[in-house]
């Protein structure tokens, strides 16, 4: 079994560790959101542009869901996750093995991105910033 899906998110002072380390891609979904299905049980939706860049500070390419302007997204099937963190500003991070780092930040009007789970664990970017969260403890 993953680590991922038996061990919970971590909260800290300003972020959720979300604990996705080794769960890969195995389906995207496009429509009006952009859509990472994971192993166990996970999933990732970004609703409002977000960042794809190789490495942290390499040249960023824009993924606009609503658009489906999505195609720099696509070399993240079959990726794992090296890390993810919920930031309770309302920004999402994730890094991938193949050196990819996805940022998906708050939006002023819109939930930007969920991040769902089992056991009904589920992490949303509000409006405006901020972070809800349930199933988390």
């Amino acid at each position: 079994m993953n680590m991922a899906t038996t061990n919970p998110p971590v909260e800290g002072a300003d972020r959720w560790i979300l604990n996705l380390r080794g769960l890969a891609v195995t389906r995207i979904g496009i429509d009006f959101r952009l859509t990472l299905v994971l192993d166990g049980g996970w999933e990732v939706v970004l609703e409002t542009p977000a960042r794809l860049s190789v490495g942290a500070l390499g040249s960023r390419r824009p993924v606009i869901p609503e658009t489906q302007d999505v195609a720099a997204a696509l070399p993240l099937f079959g990726a794992e996750v090296a890390s993810a963190v919920a930031f309770k500003s309302g920004s999402l991070r994730m890094v991938f093995d193949s050196g990819l780092h996805l940022v998906c930040p708050a939006d002023a009007s819109f939930e930007a991105w969920q991040v769902t789970g089992p056991q009904g664990r589920r992490f949303v970017s509000l409006p405006g910033g901020g972070l809800a969260t349930w199933g988390t403890r």
